[in-house]
């Protein structure tokens, strides 16, 4: 582990230079939480610094505190920290002094634009809006300009989307509507907080392009935070590693890709699946022990699953064979098969005219059982509805959804109900799906009782017990709730409540996008260890392409509602035909490899 001072520093004079930073939080029993310790970082002019780590690094807490934007009443910064920008500090200013700092000369692109954004006025309002009172504009050139801005950050059509309600907009558009109205001011710092997190890969790419255009234009220097560290090792000058509110590793992007020190960096760069190099299990930041740290280059693609209870040490990965999910399962007929399934929303618009949006247009595809096929796309592909149809939470508007040979179309809802429980779905937003007013018990006990599961409640608090072991949660689980728990310990709940009922298919809808890399390799790693063990059938749904390589058997590629590409997924992978597949595959963030993609 790098200490504070040992952190490298650019020779450079520094435009924003960070020293021992502490912050504090008071918790709601008055005892104080350490978020940040000790953390010392400096970024000069025209240059790029990733923040990189994982929920609860302190990566945000310390873009914040630069912004002078924590809660004051709650927070708590230690007496030793320093923070200047262009010499001055910025701690303790005031609200007139921060006042043509913030925004003007410091901005910021925050994670979710959609909470950012004022839903009751246009983004044109909303972009005028800063130009009228940092640069005094009068209302129709701060119009002129804010229209000028969107088309500068790419956005189609600029005089109409000028008069567009943030909820008119795609994510990727109102993401661009954010960095627009952080630009505005040509600020010297942009910081962006997690700006690609939610994104589909090319529109992710589009976003960091972007930003690189920007800042070669605009000259000015970006402090990216992520959780990614093979995005940011494609266009960062220097990152920083983060872990429980301190610096682990800092340094270029080429020491830390190549020669990296701290076992936890080594981790991160690790964990995450590689479309390139498909394993056959992937390593957990558990998995990894400091003194026989394997670099990349000596780990073996086709490792054996290992438990995460143990070291993964050199002889484990050497002596690990290929294994495949499902191998020995025979797979003669389909459990699951689609035919020429269409679905169409209606939508009026005004009193007599109809513009209906066509989300999937004949689309076909198999399930085998014990096998996952994965479906990829852009968001508005068609991906979700597709596979929210073939479980009846959509009713297809014509088509076959074939079950064991039964068509779930057609059938009345009596008819479905027995077939219900062998159908389950793994949802994105684990802090959405599971109802916060129930423990974990209850959560996983009431399917049970809906569909008539166990003889008796002690039958049912065995078979949940088992659950909560099968998913690696701990017994004590039972009496808790959703909000005492992690994105990833969530998302282990959903699947056990998925259990409770032995399903035969389960729909997986980017059921692991909302979470970290190491927390995303410990839940596919085990839908990979529950498959083999209950002979599951998923489909599963993603925008990641390396996750979907990791997973599927079979792959479909879908666009604008249509399915461009299917077959097995290691020759798609390997020779896709479509051009739309191509480009989604040269999307994927590859690392410090691919950084001459980007012109670096």
């Amino acid at each position: 582990m790098i200490v504070p001072s040992q952190v490298p520093a650019s020779k450079e004079v520094a435009l924003l230079d960070v020293e021992n930073l502490g912050v504090r939080f008071k918790s709601a029993d008055g005892h104080l939480v350490h978020a940040v310790k000790r953390v010392s970082f400096k970024l000069a002019p025209e240059r790029i610094l990733a923040v990189v780590g994982e929920s609860g690094s302190g990566k945000s807490v310390s873009s914040l505190a630069i912004m002078g934007l924590l809660p004051p009443r709650s927070t708590q910064i230690d007496p030793a920290s320093l923070i200047r920008f262009k010499g001055q500090s910025l701690l303790g200013l005031s609200s007139s002094a921060w006042r043509p700092i913030r925004g003007r000369q410091i901005a910021m692109i925050f994670q979710d634009p959609m909470s950012s954004l004022n839903p009751v006025y246009t983004v044109g309002y909303q972009l005028a809006e800063m130009l009228r009172i940092h640069e005094g504009q009068s209302q129709s050139q701060a119009m002129a300009a804010a229209q000028a801005l969107l088309e500068e950050v790419g956005i189609p059509e600029p005089s109409r989307r000028l008069h567009a309600y943030p909820h008119e907009l795609s994510g990727g558009q109102q993401q661009r509507v954010m960095i627009a109205m952080a630009i505005a001011c040509s600020p010297e710092l942009l910081i962006a907080d997690e700006p690609t997190t939610a994104l589909d890969v090319t529109i992710q790419r589009q976003i960091l392009e972007l930003l690189l255009r920007l800042k070669r234009s605009r000259r000015m220097s970006i402090l990216f935070i992520t959780h990614d560290l093979g995005l940011v090792g494609e266009f960062a000058d220097e990152v920083v590693v983060m872990r429980h509110g301190e610096i682990r590793e800092a340094g270029s992007a080429e020491q830390i890709f190549t020669q990296a020190q701290d076992v936890y960096t080594k981790a991160l760069i690790h964990c995450r699946p590689d479309p390139d190099m498909p394993r056959a299990r992937l390593l957990t930041i558990d998995d990894w022990d400091a003194s026989v740290l394997p670099l990349r280059d000596d780990v073996d693609q086709d490792a054996q699953p290992v438990s995460t209870a143990q070291p993964l040490s050199i002889q484990t990965i050497s002596k690990a064979q290929p294994t495949s999910a499902a191998a020995s399962i025979p797979t003669v007929e389909p459990i699951l098969e689609v035919k020429g399934l269409r679905k169409v929303f209606p939508r009026k618009i005004g009193l007599w005219r109809r513009d209906d949006v066509v989300a999937v247009d004949n689309v076909s595809f198999r399930l085998m059982k014990g096998k996952t096929l994965g479906i990829v796309g852009e968001s508005g592909s068609g991906k979700t509805t597709a596979g929210l149809c073939a479980v009846r939470l959509h009713q297809a508007t014509s088509g076959q959804i074939l079950f064991e040979g039964q068509d779930l179309r057609t059938m009345s809802e009596a008819a479905f109900m027995p077939l219900k429980r062998r159908l389950q779905i793994v949802f994105q937003n684990p802090y959405a799906s599971l109802n916060p007013r129930f423990t974990v018990g209850q959560i996983l006990s009431e399917p049970m009782l809906l569909h008539g599961i166990g003889s008796s409640a002690s039958d049912r608090e065995s078979k949940l017990m088992d659950l909560l072991d099968r998913v690696g949660l701990p017994a004590a689980a039972v009496n808790r709730y959703p909000h005492e728990f992690s994105g990833g310990q969530r998302q282990r709940i959903a699947i056990a409540r998925c259990l409770a009922l032995s399903p035969d298919v389960i729909v997986c809808d980017e059921a692991v996008s909302a979470l970290d890399v190491s927390v995303q390799a410990q839940v596919l790693n085990l839908l990979k260890d529950l498959q083999r063990e209950l002979s599951l059938s998923y489909l599963f749904i993603s925008h990641d392409l390396g996750v979907v390589r990791y997973m599927a058997d079979e792959l479909i590629v879908m666009h604008q509602g249509r399915v461009v590409e299917q077959g097995h997924a290691d020759s798609i992978y390997s020779n896709p035909q479509d051009a739309y597949t191509r480009e989604l595959l040269s999307a994927v963030p590859r690392g410090f490899q691919s950084r001459e993609r980007l012109g670096l």
